[in-house]
């Protein structure tokens, strides 16, 4: 098994411990500390093995279907938490990860034609502000500075990174569909 495959399986590995750390004692804030440092360290090892398997072209099968799936299982383990621990309404959460399910299954169907959907513009951008919404919501920085004029800016700060990760969500579902309608039209 090459490098990028091994850092997929770590990010896998990874999930649960996360889990357990968002979860457990969800306003402690080590627990929250630990929990922040394992989503970014699992973040981190998606963009080396994407890194390593392209510059050293270990680009394997296996890899092309559990990378993308090692992220996806991270991000809505990640959301699923923030809905369990009251920082994010379920139905934006239904929303993002929707669209997840949406575009893996485009991605699907276009596969079975051969063809490869790449990352879009939007996608990245979306992605981009999905990663630093979880990051500060999984810091809790509102609750433990709740009362002060810090936390208040805090507040409004989560609450404009959701609803612009949200609208970014939807931006960039329609984009690939609009980008991809004639591989729905094959296959409808």
């Amino acid at each position: 098994m090459n490098l990028p495959n091994k850092l997929t399986i770590f990010r896998i590995i990874l999930i649960p411990f996360f889990v357990f750390f968002m979860l457990f004692e969800p306003e402690n804030l080590i627990y929250r500390i630990i929990a922040e440092v394992i989503f970014c360290v699992a973040s981190l090892t998606d963009l080396l093995d994407g890194k390593i398997a392209r510059k050293e072209n270990l680009v394997t099968n296996f890899g092309k279907f559990m990378d993308p799936l090692a992220d996806k299982l991270l991000v809505c383990s990640a959301l699923i938490c923030l809905v369990a621990n009251d920082q994010i309404d379920a139905w934006i959460v239904i929303v993002i990860i929707a669209r997840e399910f949406i575009i893996s299954g485009l991605r699907l169907i276009a596969s079975d034609s051969g063809i490869v959907i790449a990352a879009s513009m939007w996608g990245k951008i979306k992605t981009t502000f999905q990663m630093i919404m979880i990051i500060l919501l999984i810091l809790n920085l509102s609750y433990f500075f709740a009362g002060t004029i810090l936390g208040t800016i805090i507040v409004y700060l989560e609450i404009i990174l959701i609803y612009v990760a949200l609208v970014l969500t939807i931006i960039s579902m329609i984009d690939y569909l609009i980008k991809n309608k004639a591989i729905l039209k094959e296959n409808i």
